[in-house]
């Protein structure tokens, strides 16, 4: 990646960690020092666990913090910014920076919505696709009291796409229904902008005036997430019909009067946001267990229950 930055031929002045997830924040410090003289800016209220260690343990030093709508940024002109901090979800806060580049309208975020390609790209390997259209245990324990072959993986188009979509289902659900035979699950999931089904359950079915003034605010074009394909041609309706799941979000806190294209794009939104029951089981149950214990609290609107 730095040697990819350094060929641009132009100086990194920021460094932007937008999320408090450790599979990003890795990956900050490393980084820095490759571009010593470069600012780094986080998102608010870091944590992280099994234990909450501070920034400085991920090589992580004299970072700014990001705030909402912030003005005074050495970017604002060009880029603008908007916090998501929810105090409600999870062991700790589920915090992500969106951030609009004016001129090229783009959308950038980490994990609020996702693309997942119908075909593997190129930086995971024929080896480690094969290994996942291997008839494992966890293909085992999913399929469903079928029988399972045991024949050796022949190394083709077949195979490599098989486990392309077993490795989706498995990062989307944890605990898919059925990885014997993915191509129904994984045609759900492919080819659209999405939200995350684990983001989804545990995340944004409990917050969304976030989402609200992102569509509202900003005019993007395209969008770039940091997960699966990038970038991504969507536009505010792709976005909207995304987040479809989510009960009043046509409303007029930033809609006066909704297109017919818009209105159009919630309802079949809403028909594709439905994942297949049996693949959300396992993701359901741990949203349960964790509201169940405390660790999450339900949240309509993302206001409190009474």
């Amino acid at each position: 990646m730095t040697l990819l930055v350094k060929e641009l031929g132009a100086p990194v002045e920021y460094i932007v960690l937008p999320t408090f997830a450790y599979e990003h924040k890795i990956f900050v410090g490393p980084f820095s020092r490759k571009f010593p003289q470069a600012q780094i800016y986080v998102a608010p209220r870091q944590w992280s666990w099994p234990l909450n260690l501070p920034l400085e343990f991920f090589g992580i030093f004299r970072a700014k913090t990001l705030e909402h709508e912030d003005l005074s940024t050495p970017w604002a002109a060009e880029i603008e910014q908007k916090v998501l901090s929810s105090p409600e979800v999870g062991i700790g806060p589920y915090v992500e920076v969106a951030f609009y580049h004016k001129r090229s309208k783009t959308l950038l975020v980490t994990d609020a919505v996702i693309f997942v390609p119908n075909q593997p790209p190129e930086c995971i390997s024929n080896e480690s696709l094969l290994a996942s259209a291997k008839n494992g245990l966890a293909v085992k324990i999913l399929s469903k009291g079928k029988e399972v072959p045991q024949e050796p993986v022949v190394d083709n188009k077949i195979n490599r796409q098989k486990g392309w979509e077993r490795m989706v289902l498995q990062i989307l659900f944890l605990g898919p229904s059925n990885l014997l035979e993915p191509k129904a699950s994984f045609s759900q999931m492919s080819q659209k902008l999405i939200v995350s089904p684990i983001v989804k359950t545990l995340v944004f079915s409990k917050v969304r005036d976030w989402i609200d003034s992102i569509a509202r605010d900003w005019r993007f074009t395209r969008i770039i997430p940091a997960h699966f394909a990038a970038p991504v041609n969507a536009n505010r309706s792709d976005f909207i019909a995304a987040f479809a799941f989510l009960d009043d979000l046509l409303g007029e806190r930033y809609v006066t009067r909704p297109s017919l294209q818009l209105l159009f794009t919630s309802i079949m939104g809403k028909a594709a946001s439905y994942f297949p029951p049996d693949d959300m089981k396992t993701l359901s149950s741990l949203d349960q267990f964790l509201v169940s214990v405390g660790a999450v609290k339900k949240t309509v609107s993302g206001r409190k229950q009474p």
